[in-house]
């Protein structure tokens, strides 16, 4: 648990929120790079667990070789959470323990795509946006749930395969509903940087398989931070 008086909170939100500003002019939804020298596709997932009265979090990164259909490396980070959670400014929690995972990456990534959201995101500042600073390649929000933003709802796409909705808000796009297989509840994609958003969902649905409605990269990471978590929750009982 990370504790706070209200004056700490307050100037620790006005920070996030000057810093989260100076970030959206340097967001471009558009393609910096050709869709055929996309094969190295990272997924990140951050989970969180206490111990010993402590807020911690592992991250994992998994590649995925989008020729060769298979993960070609893992890697993790762990440990303390210190900054509170803020809705809307997850970023700021989980952005340490991304940074310390991806430098052990030995694999050139050549986009990253996060459990979580990019350009959907009150300020356009989701996590999948903010890390594409540090990351330095294109990225993307997958997220299992809707966020809502000033109350607007989704539409329900057909109950087809890529059947989508735009989520338009205040009449611009922030993402999409995609159902990325029939029968199953859709997930909510997003540019995160350098990248748009029809390109998003091609990329996305390359990396649907049978046994999931999310991309495998993010759903790998999801199992091996999942893993990872366990593991360490068994070291320290």
């Amino acid at each position: 648990m990370v504790n706070m008086n209200n004056d700490e909170m307050e100037d620790l939100l006005e920070k996030f929120k000057s810093e989260q500003k100076a970030l959206l002019p340097k967001v471009q939804l558009k393609n910096n790079f050709q869709i055929e020298n996309i094969r190295f596709i990272a997924g990140i997932d951050v989970a969180y667990f206490d111990m010993n009265g402590k807020t911690n979090g592992v991250c994992c990164i998994v590649v995925y070789d989008l020729i060769e259909k298979q993960v070609i490396e893992k890697v993790h980070s762990y440990g303390e959470i210190r900054v509170p959670y803020i809705a809307g400014f997850l970023a700021f929690r989980e952005m340490p323990l991304i940074k310390d995972a991806a430098k052990k990456l030995t694999k050139q990534v050549d986009l990253y795509m996060f459990d979580g959201n990019g350009y959907l995101h009150f300020r356009h500042l989701g996590i999948a946006t903010q890390a594409s600073f540090f990351l330095d390649k294109p990225t993307i929000g997958v997220a299992k749930s809707y966020l809502k933003i000033n109350g607007i709802d989704f539409t329900q796409p057909k109950n087809k395969e890529n059947a989508y909705t735009d989520i338009i808000i205040n009449k611009e796009i922030y993402g999409r509903a995609l159902r990325t297989r029939m029968n199953v509840k859709p997930i909510f994609i997003s540019c995160g940087n350098w990248i748009d958003l029809d390109t998003t969902t091609d990329i996305v649905m390359k990396l649907i398989d049978k046994n999931s409605r999310l991309p495998i990269p993010v759903r790998f990471a999801d199992i091996e931070t999942r893993a990872i978590r366990k593991e360490l929750l068994t070291k320290k009982s």
